[in-house]
């Protein structure tokens, strides 16, 4: 399960201000005018259960990708707390080390990115196969589970071929083969 309680990311210096005003009810863009900070994210809460799926929408500029970022400390928020439930009981993930959150995205969590993040000079096959490749697996074993998260895509037999040879959607359904065959 992933929790998230009272979540909140706010741009520019000294953050912080900002917390009593979005307290008081301001508007991001009154806080913006008053300010000159950025409110990113308000004060979101949620829970998702193991195995749900959940979907984060809004319209361009909402907060979707900050939120998403806070989530997993690609960026630090400014307050609230992200919970993450495993077997071993529940982490904090703002409380991690380097160590403990290179291992966390690498185990326990995935992410596709808007722009899709591949390499141009590997294969789609090696692109999909790469979690699997930094986690030791061997070049026969994460081969074959990205031969089955291709096929999951709807792109088996394009494996050989280059993500600039993709179109668009392509190259986005080879983002999410990547984040699947991780099975974090």
């Amino acid at each position: 399960m992933v929790r998230v309680e009272h979540l909140y990311k706010v741009f520019g210096a000294d953050p912080g201000r900002a917390l009593p005003m979005l307290e008081a009810g301001k508007t991001k863009a009154e806080i913006r005018e008053e300010t000159g900070l950025t409110v990113g994210v308000n004060d979101v809460s949620f829970e998702l259960e193991a195995g749900e799926i959940f979907v984060i929408m809004g319209l361009s500029g909402s907060g979707k990708s900050t939120l998403l970022r806070c989530i997993n400390r690609l960026i630090e928020p400014l307050s609230g707390k992200v919970l993450l439930t495993t077997d071993e009981g529940e982490i904090d993930v703002a409380s991690l080390d380097e160590r403990e959150l290179r291992a966390l995205r690498r185990d326990r969590m995935s992410m596709v990115f808007q722009r899709f993040g591949l390499f141009p000079h590997r294969s789609v096959l090696d692109n999909v196969a790469y979690g699997q490749e930094v986690r030791g697996a061997t070049r026969e074993e994460r081969h074959r589970v990205a031969r089955e998260m291709l096929e999951v895509v709807g792109l088996k037999g394009w494996g050989d071929s280059k993500p600039s040879q993709l179109s668009g959607g392509m190259q986005q359904r080879v983002g999410l083969a990547r984040a699947l065959a991780t099975q974090a």
